[in-house]
């Protein structure tokens, strides 16, 4: 069942609940959830399929949620970036809970807005489901971060003046946490008095704003001050108002773009195309971007790795997802393709297992070229990374061929490594790896993976800080 309502308990038995609840991390809707999925598999439905829990006592679908907002969504036709804010947030690690405006719900639906999040969409003050445990203040409190994304010059005045008539305006009355504001609304509006009053007394009180940005409005000719920031952007102040500052590093207010491991390309469900690639050296170079302050996107094949701390990680499984999950990921300072994406995949895998065929002989697979991720970002016309870096893994000819990949790719470096198996690079921890630039080829000495990693991201911290330079 996707809602629940328990009437008629005692207070001895709410405060058991409560104190239960209160140990095991969880809300006394879904502590009360969990009591009834362990009572029906008791002994007597040995054999029954238990239910799937309920959508909102899922943990969200990132790695293990360090950090949680609560963002609620006002009503505007901004509302629809909120949906991929919802994706921004969770590559960092951020689980979200959503409250929808009924404004809001003109521009974007509960149902999109759950499926995204991986939990239950809020939108009622008067829920008897959610307010069995005050969900209102539940919701308030139960997180990092208050988010609200749009915030329009309707909802920012019930701020400034202290209203509680809806649940999204409950939440903010009733929080302790800090609070992000994202404004957005026609430039006329924020220009007005009483917009910039309202403002003033909220900042005054300690709530933050990321926005308004100047651009086009959804109104046919209208431009200026006002436009909601873009999804990325608010999920970056997010994310620094969620986590304590890592200090000041070499990378600090850089987006880094990496990919690792090897891609799987189907043949049939239980048939791949793959390589021996561990993923190892592209999550080192992602952990010590991290380390030197950038807000790290690291987008990953199949591997048996951890996600490195305070990297957002996008787990797919072939070269065409990985290239998605890349133009996503976009725009970036500096994108590393450290990942093996497979060079071919079959034409069209098949819906069942091949089987032997009587008599012998064996099926003709007719493989394709993949995406070059390297190649199309690197010849981007516009958003280019303003440093692309590729590896080239070679058993043979190692510095002419990458001297070779970094002229047909158009990218800034390669990083030439061997990965013949007697050196045992693929799945190792060490590495040998050649810097080939325009400027020629440095080689360095071999070292552990995390090493080379460390070195690599000082080489990129300093190029950029040359090209912000205009060295």
């Amino acid at each position: 069942m996707a809602s629940l309502t328990v009437r008629g308990l005692e207070d001895a038995v709410k405060a058991q609940l409560r104190l239960r609840a209160a140990a095991s991390g969880r809300s006394v809707e879904d502590e009360v959830r969990t009591i009834l999925r362990e009572a029906a598999g008791r002994p007597g439905d040995a054999g029954r399929e238990p239910a799937a829990p309920p959508l909102d006592s899922r943990p969200p679908s990132s790695k293990t949620a360090e950090k949680r907002v609560t963002l609620i969504i006002g009503g505007g036709i901004a509302a629809f970036k909120a949906l991929d804010l919802i994706r921004r947030l969770k590559e960092r690690a951020i689980g979200v809970r959503c409250v929808l405006t009924r404004a809001a719900q003109h521009f974007v639906t509960p149902l999109s807005v759950s499926a995204l999040s991986g939990e239950r969409c809020y939108s009622d003050l008067f829920d008897p489901d959610s307010e069995f445990d005050a969900g209102h203040i539940r919701l308030a409190r139960d997180c990092d971060l208050v988010l609200v994304a749009p915030a329009t010059a309707d909802f920012i005045a019930k701020m400034a003046n202290g209203h509680a008539d809806d649940l999204a305006s409950a939440i903010l009355l009733a929080t302790d946490r800090p609070v992000l504001l994202a404004p957005a609304m026609n430039p006329l509006m924020w220009a007005n008095a009483a917009t910039a009053r309202n403002i003033r007394q909220l900042t005054n009180h300690g709530i933050q704003l990321v926005g308004p940005e100047t651009g086009a409005m959804a109104e046919a000719g209208e431009s200026g001050l006002g436009r909601m920031s873009e999804p990325v952007d608010i999920a970056g102040a997010a994310d620094t108002l969620v986590r304590p500052a890592r200090g000041a590093g070499a990378l600090s207010g850089r987006r880094v773009l990496v990919t690792a491991g090897p891609t799987h390309e189907a043949i049939d469900p239980v048939r791949y195309i793959a390589n021996r690639s561990s993923g190892k050296q592209g999550f080192a170079i992602a952990a010590a971007a991290a380390a030197e302050g950038a807000e790290v996107a690291l987008i990953t094949g199949p591997v048996r790795l951890s996600d490195p701390d305070g990297v957002g990680v996008t787990r797919v499984e072939s070269a065409r997802e990985m290239l998605t999950a890349v133009e996503a990921a976009l725009p970036v300072d500096c994108a590393i393709f450290a990942a093996a994406v497979a060079d071919w995949r079959v034409a069209e895998d098949r819906a069942q297992k091949i089987k032997k065929k009587a008599g012998g002989g064996t099926p003709t697979l007719q493989l394709v070229e993949n995406p070059d991720l390297l190649a199309t970002v690197a010849q981007l016309k516009t958003g280019r990374p303003a440093l692309v870096i590729g590896f080239a893994a070679e058993t043979e000819n190692l510095i002419a061929n990458a001297k070779s990949k970094l002229a047909r790719k158009h990218c800034d470096w390669i990083v030439a490594n061997d990965v013949s198996p007697e050196g045992g690079v693929f799945g190792g921890d060490r590495n040998t790896v050649h810097l080939v630039t325009a400027d020629g080829v440095e080689s360095w000495p071999a070292m552990a993976k995390d090493d080379v990693a460390g070195a690599l991201v000082k080489r990129v911290a300093t190029a950029l800080q040359g090209a912000a330079a205009g060295v």
